[in-house]
């Protein structure tokens, strides 16, 4: 659990590198995307893949909104990083693979599979911004 914990720190924060996100900003990107990987991890046993996934997205949003607002950056440097490790590149990988070697009917379980954890993704992060702008217009109203 601890060799993941950091791998996926690792991945989060050196993809942010790629993404050009300023170099103070690293840190807060791998512990996103850390911290995401760990609720998935514990979630993926008892929830299956969807859940969790779409559970630790979720979670990533709303550590990106908070770490927007105390370093005063975009949240979208914080949310891309922090969600890398729960992207199915390697199912979208090979969906696409059986596909070339004519075997289409795993191919679209699998598709189908990678299509799902994309879009737990997607609505994960859209449930994290309507939550954020909810605590925001309370805060404002207050």
């Amino acid at each position: 659990m601890i060799l993941q914990l950091i791998t996926s720190f690792i991945a989060a924060a050196t993809f942010c590198i790629l993404f050009n996100a300023p170099k103070r900003a690293l840190l807060q990107c791998g512990f996103a995307g850390m911290v995401g990987w760990m609720v998935y991890v514990i979630l993926d046993v008892e929830c299956g893949p969807v859940v969790a996934t779409f559970a630790a997205t979720v979670v990533v949003g709303i550590v990106s909104q908070l770490f927007a607002r105390s370093f005063k950056m975009p949240v979208i440097i914080f949310s891309v990083g922090g969600i890398i490790p729960l992207v199915p590149g390697g199912l979208a990988y090979d969906a696409m693979r059986r596909f070339v070697e004519e075997n289409y009917n795993l191919a679209v379980e699998i598709a189908v599979r990678a299509l799902m954890l994309s879009g737990a993704i997607a609505a994960g992060l859209v449930l994290s911004e309507v939550i954020g702008q909810m605590f925001r217009r309370r805060a404002s109203k207050a």
